[in-house]
């Protein structure tokens, strides 16, 4: 993807427009959403809890994406699943899950691809994102979440919380497009600081990112957090 070519409209397009703090008001939600709506943004980014409002408040005027197993991960799979189920029946279209970051730092990469094998089964034809927060992992180990990724059938790879101690870097992204399948798409998140970091990860391949700062970096202000 030509990131630097690209128009601030085309850029708006690729960003899962974020809000995700804990103490995140309906006032926030609603100035996200409409700002989604006005800008086009390729969806709203948000907590569980908001999903039916936002579903009832906007309709079909914003894509809802939520967050599940988040920020942690460690929730059971049988949780996760029911999670995911119940935001898809509130209105949401798209699932970013954390994968169990303890399993991967134990070896255990077959419980994480059967745990999101699980929850890409409960969620079908919509699009399941999966965060591997890539600050807590070697590169071996990325590795092989890129490679469980794949073989699990998600929809995209992606690279953190924004809430671990680090976020997305354009050495990951480069990693993941070495490994991944061809079929899984890439989401950078965290670390995303300024216009040119924007342009930068779409360039590199990145099809989301996601950010609470895009609008405001893109329509003149300053750069928000996430």
């Amino acid at each position: 993807m030509e990131g630097t070519s690209m128009t601030n409209q085309e850029i708006l397009k690729h960003i899962d427009h974020t809000q995700l703090k804990a103490f995140a008001t309906w006032q926030d939600i609603q100035k996200l959403c409409d700002e989604a709506a006005q800008y086009h943004t390729a969806s709203v980014c948000v907590p569980p809890c908001y999903i039916k409002r936002i579903h009832d408040a906007y309709g079909g005027r914003v894509n809802i994406c939520t967050v599940i197993g988040f920020p942690l991960g460690y929730s059971v799979t049988s949780a996760k699943v029911e999670e995911a189920r119940a935001a898809l029946a509130d209105g949401a279209n798209e699932i970013d899950m954390v994968i169990n970051i303890s399993d991967a730092k134990n070896g255990r990469f077959e419980a994480i691809l059967e745990e999101i094998k699980a929850v890409k089964e409960a969620v079908g034809d919509h699009i399941l994102k999966v965060i591997i927060e890539t600050c807590y992992l070697t590169e071996q180990e990325k590795i092989k979440l890129c490679e469980v990724v794949t073989a699990s059938g998600a929809d995209y790879i992606k690279t953190s919380t924004g809430f671990g101690t680090g976020g997305a870097t354009l050495e990951d992204i480069r990693l993941f497009k070495a490994h991944i399948g061809p079929h899984v798409k890439m989401k950078a998140a965290g670390g995303v600081k300024n216009a040119e970091d924007l342009k930068a990860f779409l360039a590199e391949g990145c099809e989301r990112i996601g950010t609470s700062s895009a609008v405001t970096l893109l329509t003149g202000g300053q750069a928000g957090s996430y």
